[in-house]
Order: structure tokens, then C-alpha cells, then sequence
């Protein structure tokens, strides 16, 4: 384990080489994204410089663009998308009056999933990408969207359930229906734009964060109870 930032560092991102990560921090004032390299050779470097919050979601395949979600707080949340070569001007993809945010790009950059609550909850969304075209994923609310590696499968979570949509290869976005792959009180994501859970390569296992026993809100603390510790100290410490 090796600390990699020293100052608020949210929203971590791999680029594509994994030479690379990506964050959110405010160690200049308001929230933008910064770079720094993965083995912690060079300083922090920023990458935008917007007056308003801007969160790293996904970086497309050849690390050339970053989605961003932006906003939030008393405003709304919309997504964005930053080009890393030229000027560097944010150009806005999603803004309406709802909180649209947790931006994932297919693994062949043609679509963005994303939440957004325009039905009245957190439900889950795609499109294409870099615009064009709107499918909702989720019937029964969503969040938390995350890309199997192969772009067959887009996994979300529904409260402590997991669930997946098969996606039919082809020319046209082509969803299937939502199932249920399991259900399991693991921790959820800690604010919008967070995913707490990743996929493994294969698509058969997922690396989720287990709940200590306080249910989907969190960890309690314990209190536990150790009895006859002193002979257990007398016998690894035995006395002169």
C-alpha cells in the first residue's frame, strides 16, 4: 500500500495504460480534475479549471477524452466531456434540469451509460456517444452503472440487489431485460458519481466492498468480548 495523493483526492480513474490516474480535489479551491502518474513519480498536475465542481467518470480507449460529471451541491449535475489535447475547453453532453451524473463509457466508446433521476428517482440511462439517441436501462430504479469488459453485459445495483442487462452486439444499441445476479448487503456508493464495486475481466466476479454488519448504510462498530486473557499472556510471555 503506497499513498499516491496528499491532498483531497476523490473519483479515481485508470487511464487506458494504467500509467495514469485521474482525480477530483479542491486543493485549489473548487473541485476540478488533476492527473498524477500511477507510481507516484511526478506532482499533481491540474487538468481543468472550471468554477463550478468537476468529477472524472470514464476516459475513452485512447486516453485522448475524459467524461466528467460537473455540478451538484445546490445545483444541478450534468455531464461533460474534455478533450486532453489542445485547449482543453469542456464540452457539455447532458444538461437539462435533472441531476444527470456516474457517466461509464462502453469499452468501444460508442455509448454512455449514466443515472439520472428525470423520472423522479435514480434510474439507469444510455446514449451515444459523444451524443445522440436515449435508452433507460433500469425499470425499477438504478444506480452505481458499470460496463462488463466486452461491453455484452451492463451491470447496475438496485438497493443491495446486483443486476444486469445483456447487450445484443451490432450497429444499434440493443438492451435486454434487467435481471437479478444476486443479493447482498454491500456497501454502497458514498455520493453521486461513485461506483463501489468493480468487474473482473471475465465478467463472472465482482471486487465489492463487504458491510461489517450496520446493512446497506455502513459498517457499525463492535464491541468485542476477550476472557481469560491473562493466562493466554502468561503462556505466550511466560514469566522469568
Amino acid at each position: 500500500m503506497t499513498r499516491l495523493t496528499f491532498n483531497t483526492g476523490l473519483r479515481p480513474l485508470w487511464s487506458p495504460d494504467s500509467r495514469t490516474v485521474f482525480f477530483s480535489s479542491n486543493q485549489a479551491g473548487n473541485f476540478d480534475i488533476y492527473s498524477k502518474p500511477a507510481n507516484g513519480s511526478g506532482p499533481d498536475q491540474q487538468v481543468t479549471d472550471e468554477p463550478i465542481g468537476v468529477f472524472p467518470g470514464a476516459i475513452t480507449s485512447d486516453g485522448q477524452t475524459i467524461v466528467f460529471r460537473q455540478g451538484g451541491g445546490s445545483g444541478a449535475m450534468d455531464i461533460g466531456m474534455l478533450r486532453l489535447e489542445g485547449g482543453r475547453e469542456p464540452e457539455m453532453l447532458l444538461t437539462t434540469s435533472f441531476d444527470e451524473h456516474t457517466p461509464k463509457l462502453s469499452p468501444d466508446d460508442r455509448w454512455l451509460t449514466y443515472v439520472s433521476n428525470e423520472s423522479g428517482r435514480d434510474e439507469i440511462y444510455v446514449t451515444r456517444f459523444p451524443t445522440g439517441g436515449k435508452w433507460q436501462i433500469s425499470t425499477e430504479g438504478g444506480t452505481e452503472p458499470m460496463w462488463s469488459r466486452d461491453g455484452r453485459e451492463l451491470f447496475y445495483r438496485n438497493g443491495e440487489l446486483m443486476m444486469s442487462v445483456a447487450i445484443s452486439p451490432g450497429s444499434e444499441f440493443t438492451p435486454g431485460r434487467p435481471i437479478v445476479l444476486f443479493e447482498s448487503p454491500y456497501v454502497l456508493k458514498d455520493g453521486p458519481g461513485a461506483t463501489n464495486y468493480d468487474v473482473t475481466p471475465d465478467a463472472q466476479g465482482f471486487v465489492m466492498i463487504r458491510d461489517a454488519g450496520g446493512g446497506i448504510t455502513g459498517p457499525t462498530q463492535q464491541i468485542i468480548l476477550v476472557q481469560n486473557w491473562l493466562q493466554e499472556l502468561e503462556r505466550l510471555v511466560p514469566r522469568p
